[in-house]
């Protein structure tokens, strides 16, 4: 140990923000574990590290006594006056007790407890950066599959994309590049553990800010998103700018800012909806490609029944009922979608039924 050791924790406390005096401390306690271990745990020592020369000294605490039974925990009164002039029966002394030796193990000790240190303050920085990358994207290389986990190296860490949050019938070659959505991030003691998605809605948002300016600088928001990952997903956006048009802004001039995030969500179909503190307004829009010819609104139970042309129906429902499940996601009601001739032939019946209950009525009252 040397003056050289102290300059170097002097380095790191300015590179790394690990405190010298707190490395020191850990450093002693080392050392002391190490002189137990190779000079025997009967005696109650202390480390002592020179702050300014690096020196290292250990000392013994003995007890003074006239005739001392065990020299490794008492000192006589005429050697304790050698150390110190004042010393007294029954006072406790330090005697310097450091072996010849030390110094190796003095040196082996310091350099694990240095490398626990940095590995200890770099996990906590890469903690404390991802944690405040929660709800954010990141980008990274595919590297292997662990089970079913896919691993992603995003420079520093490595994240974990879980099968839930994998999208469906997408591959994940290694070394291929692709942007996740931060999940959670947990503190454990091998370090930081990182779970990222692809599937997460906020993937689509924060895809949609980094491409569209107007999102980014707030002028167009995303009111609301239900997606079905690799398949189909529906934004609701709104303009803050009369000026601006929310869906065009989205868009991009070609179609090149959604054609972005289709790409990088590997052909996911986008709908890009107007949205509109009118639910009927709303609900209508949400139900796009399909064109709308009414909405009748029930606010108690937040339900819409929906009239679409007939030749619409089957594109207003979509594949499986997707479009409908989405919109119903996207605006927070539920709906239901008819065509003009089932509600005609609804009305029908229903003044069929009304006709005959009033005719039958009649006859009674003959």
């Amino acid at each position: 140990m040397s003056a050289e050791l102290i300059h170097a924790l002097e380095q790191l406390e300015k590179e790394k923000g690990i405190n010298k005096e707190l490395l020191i401390d850990a450093i002693e306690a080392a050392l002391l574990s190490a002189y137990k271990k190779n000079f025997g745990t009967g005696q109650n020592v202390r480390i002592n590290i020179d702050h300014d020369t690096g020196e290292v000294k250990v000392f013994a605490l003995k007890k003074v006594t006239a005739v001392p039974q065990n020299e490794k925990t008492e000192i006589s009164v005429e050697s304790a006056r050698k150390i110190n002039v004042r010393a007294q029966e029954n006072d406790v002394i330090e005697v310097e007790v450091t072996p010849r030796k030390f110094g190796r193990i003095a040196a082996q000790a310091a350099k694990q407890v240095v490398v626990q240190r940095i590995k200890e303050a770099e996990r906590k920085l890469i903690y404390e950066e991802f944690y405040n990358k929660e709800g954010d994207i990141v980008s990274g290389l595919v590297q292997r599959y662990d089970k079913k986990n896919v691993i992603i190296d995003l420079g520093k860490t490595e994240a974990i994309l879980l099968p839930t949050e994998q999208i469906p019938g997408e591959e994940y070659n290694f070394n291929d590049r692709i942007k996740v959505y931060v999940v959670e991030v947990k503190k454990t003691t091998k370090g930081p553990q990182i779970f990222v998605s692809r599937t997460h809605p906020g993937l689509v948002k924060r895809l949609f800010e980094l491409e569209v300016p107007e999102i980014h600088d707030g002028i167009v928001e995303i009111k609301a998103i239900s997606r079905e990952p690799g398949s189909r997903t529906k934004i609701a956006v709104f303009s803050r700018d009369e000026n601006v048009d929310p869906v065009g802004a989205c868009v991009g001039h070609k179609g090149t800012r959604v054609q972005a995030v289709v790409d990088e969500l590997r052909g996911e179909k986008i709908d890009i909806i107007k949205w509109s503190i009118n639910p009927a307004e709303f609900i209508s829009s949400s139900l796009s490609p399909a064109k709308v010819l009414r909405v009748d609104i029930n606010e108690e139970e937040k339900s819409a029944r929906v009239i679409v042309p007939d030749y619409q129906l089957s594109l207003a429902i979509g594949k499986e009922g997707q479009n409908a499940r989405l919109a119903a996601k996207l605006t927070g009601w539920k709906i239901d979608i008819k065509s003009e001739s089932q509600l005609r032939s609804e009305i029908e019946n229903q003044f069929f039924s009304t006709g005959i209950n009033n005719n039958y009525d009649q006859g009674l009252n003959v």
